[in-house]
């Protein structure tokens, strides 16, 4: 096959590729209905319950857990204690708190079985909490669904999101990297 020819099969091709990518690419991570919503990494988590006021509850890969209004899953910090907030500006860039809903009634969303209140912030700001927890969202979590703070230590203790009853979930170990015991390419192990 002539040179010219190939390029032109392959600039085709290409072309077609980003088109079927471009094509199937619309999400829209601002809503939260009570169907499905699309994570990141191609999982799903399903809302078992509308996000009612400022937070419900959905289905993520972490079983069922609180999110925010957004459909963004809550977090807590084991750095904090009850009823207070340790995370300092600095944290609160990474890890937004989920704010009290207007007024001072903290109403009781369906399926959280947690008591909801407030507490306020290291920087002044009202925020929900669940069972006593201060409830934060993570900025690396970019749609509905996704747990990416799972497990973090960061700012004095460990991330974990929150379960419906208040209590931190934690996530089964994941097992140990691969090693190779002929010594792996190049005599290196593991990775």
């Amino acid at each position: 096959m002539p040179a010219s020819m190939f390029t032109v099969r392959l600039l085709g091709a290409a072309a077609t590729l980003m088109l079927v990518a471009a094509c199937g690419s619309n999400t829209n991570a601002s809503s939260v209905s009570t169907g499905s919503v699309t994570p990141g990494a191609g999982s799903s988590a399903t809302t078992s319950a509308s996000v009612s006021g400022a937070v419900g509850v959905a289905t993520t890969s972490l079983g069922p857990v609180l999110v925010d209004s957004k459909g963004f899953t809550v977090y807590m910090l084991t750095a904090d204690s009850k009823g207070h907030s340790t995370c300092s500006a600095q944290c609160l860039q990474k890890w937004p708190l989920v704010p009290a809903p207007a007024g001072s009634d903290v109403s009781q969303a369906p399926g959280v079985s947690a008591a909801l209140a407030t507490t306020k912030a290291t920087s002044g700001a009202l925020m929900l909490t669940a069972g006593g927890w201060p409830l934060y969202t993570f900025v690396k979590d970019t749609a509905p669904g996704q747990v990416a703070g799972e497990g973090v230590n960061a700012f004095g203790g460990t991330w974990y999101a929150v379960s419906p009853s208040g209590a931190p979930v934690m996530a089964a170990a994941a097992p140990p990297p691969a090693t190779t015991t002929s010594g792996g390419a190049y005599g290196r192990t593991g990775y």
